[in-house]
């Protein structure tokens, strides 16, 4: 009660020109062909990659083939058969090659994909993150069914020596509910559906996370419904015996309603327990007290929010929840920006003449440390330049994305019931139809921005689908693409169990305080967070006097009014 919380194409659009749609399928058997060849020249290539690093872009690649067929129907009308022969599976798959042998933090796909581990599945695992709901389920569950029990077991007789030395009928008497009885049942029946309602809607849920540490407020409110619950059950066990006793030597015996009465304070307690819990759970650290900075490594996305007064584990949850719905999604292709193809690089190695020096040796080779000089001075200026050409190359593959998708959407026309000569098609079919069209410069704007291994081909097709069924805009279907936020847009971040590491030199069960700093670390991505205090507002009122709202108009021969 107060501890659950935590492609193949049939029919295709008429409006869809059969000049258009014969130039994509001419080019994409080009690209087929020289797909190939591509292959051949990379293996030869491949050979030399002890040597120096290579970075190799085919810009030609297509992810897919179309064939076209046309035939005539009944009427005389002609109708246009598209089908999309998928290349391959990894379309979107990273062409860039790169070689460690110089650098001391390279690496490849595969190792990129070991970063995403699969969610842990062990006994120790499961018992941290069930047996605390059990226990805090069981615990509650027998306070809100004991002041039930209470009233229904001197009913059913399970207190046999209760009135025992009296007759069936005194007996029968004395277990009798009057009018106020059944008054205090009435009230014990909507308290007990408060508290049933109360606690359903604040507490029975799915943990949102497994913690290393006892949530200190969640344990003491627990232990306080363990000991109500006890000490009531004690008293009412007591108070039986004592009404068996004296009915033993003849005196008046313990009445029914006192009984009722009982389990009526009982259930008051728990609702004033019930309250505690929802202010010192849900309540208390709404109240901003401090702001944290969350720095992201490697990359250096920055954030910072407002955050209330929690514990270190609890407000590493809270980050964790900000982090999925807010930060960008992180992208270690993009750790260094890709060389422009117009800038050939300068080898920095030095020539020696063996046998003999000269004069133009020499002079060549001072001009050569001389301009070797310069570049060490210049790199700030050469990366400048690269940023600056990258930022151009993603603005003008967005623009001729934007521009195709738009003239994609032209396309396709929603039929409201209207009988035309051709084949309708559904949601999915017309994504098939409209795709090879925008295709090309979708890879092109996804290469460049190093996102072609979080997009597939079905996952594109399914989101341009769902996006026509919407009637969406050209703009909204691009979103997802242009704009990679949050994390949970990526696919790979989609999994039931996200396991990370905090690091921090406190109990963790503490609150976070002003210079608390801890880490949050998943493979080779870490949260820094920084707590600083929010400071403290002196407002003051000023009063304006009315009489100051006046002006006067200084006018001199040099002004122009």
């Amino acid at each position: 009660m107060y501890g659950l919380s935590d492609m193949e194409l049939k029919p295709s659009s008429p409006g869809m020109e059969t000049e258009s749609v014969k130039s994509i399928s001419e080019h994409g058997s080009k690209v087929k062909r020289s797909k190939s060849h591509n292959h051949r020249s990379s293996h030869r290539s491949h050979s030399h990659k002890s040597s120096r690093n290579h970075v190799r872009e085919e810009n030609n690649m297509a992810p897919f083939q179309t064939a076209v067929m046309m035939e005539e129907n009944r009427n005389g009308q002609e109708v246009i058969d598209v089908q999309i022969i998928p290349q391959d599976d990894n379309w979107g798959e990273n062409t860039t090659a790169i070689t460690g042998n110089t650098s001391d933090q390279s690496g490849s796909i595969e190792e990129v994909n070991l970063w995403t581990s699969e969610p842990d599945s062990s006994m120790g695992f499961t018992c941290s993150r069930y047996v605390a709901i059990g226990i805090a389920t069981i615990v509650s569950a027998v306070a809100f069914v004991s002041p039930i029990l209470m009233i229904i077991l001197p009913k059913i007789g399970f207190f046999p020596s209760l009135g025992a030395s009296l007759s069936a009928a005194e007996r029968e008497q004395l277990l009798i509910c009057g009018a106020e009885c059944r008054g205090v049942m009435v009230a014990l029946s909507f308290k007990l559906f408060l508290l049933g309602a109360g606690a359903w809607a604040l507490f029975v849920r799915k943990a949102r996370a497994t913690l290393p540490c006892i949530f200190m407020f969640r344990a003491g409110v627990l232990l306080l419904v363990f000991i109500c619950t006890f000490t009531f059950w004690l008293f009412y066990v007591v108070q039986i015996t004592e009404g068996a006793s004296e009915s033993a030597t003849g005196e008046v015996s313990l009445e029914y309603k006192a009984l009722v009465s009982f389990a009526s304070s009982l259930t008051d307690t728990l609702l004033f327990i019930h309250y505690l819990a929802v202010v010192l759970l849900e309540i208390r650290h709404l109240q901003p007290s401090y702001y944290v900075q969350i720095v992201r490594s490697p990359d250096g996305e920055s954030r910072s929010y407002a955050i209330g007064n929690l514990s270190i584990q609890r407000a590493a949850v809270w980050i964790l929840d900000k982090y999925y719905t807010e930060f960008p999604v992180y992208n270690p292709y993009l750790e260094r920006i890709p060389v422009s193809k117009t800038r050939k690089p300068t080898s920095s190695f030095k020539y020696y003449e063996v046998d003999g020096v000269n004069n133009s040796t020499l002079q060549n080779q001072n001009g050569r440390n001389n301009s070797h000089s310069r570049r060490r001075d210049s790199s700030h200026n050469e990366r400048f330049y690269e940023e600056h050409d990258y930022e151009r190359r993603v603005k003008k593959r967005k623009a001729r994305l934007v521009s195709a998708a738009e003239e994609a959407f032209t396309h396709i026309k929603r039929l409201h019931h209207e009988t035309t000569g051709v084949l309708p098609m559904d949601s999915h079919e017309a994504a098939q139809a409209v795709f090879p069209s925008l295709a090309r410069a979708l890879q092109k704007y996804l290469r460049v921005t190093r996102q072609q291994p979080r997009h597939s081909v079905d996952s594109i097709l399914h989101h341009l689908a769902q996006c026509l069924s919407h009637d969406l805009s050209p703009r909204a279907f691009l979103e997802k693409f242009l704009h990679p936020t949050p994390v949970l847009q990526n696919e790979k971040e989609q999994k039931e169990v996200q396991s990370w590491s905090l690091i921090c030199d406190q109990v963790l069960s503490q609150p976070i305080k002003k210079g608390t700093v801890f880490q949050l670390r998943q493979n080779d991505v870490s949260l820094l967070c920084t707590v600083h205090p929010l400071p403290h507002f002196n407002v003051t009122e000023e009063v304006i006097d009315p009489a100051s709202n006046r002006f006067v108009l200084r006018l001199n021969s040099e002004t122009s009014v």
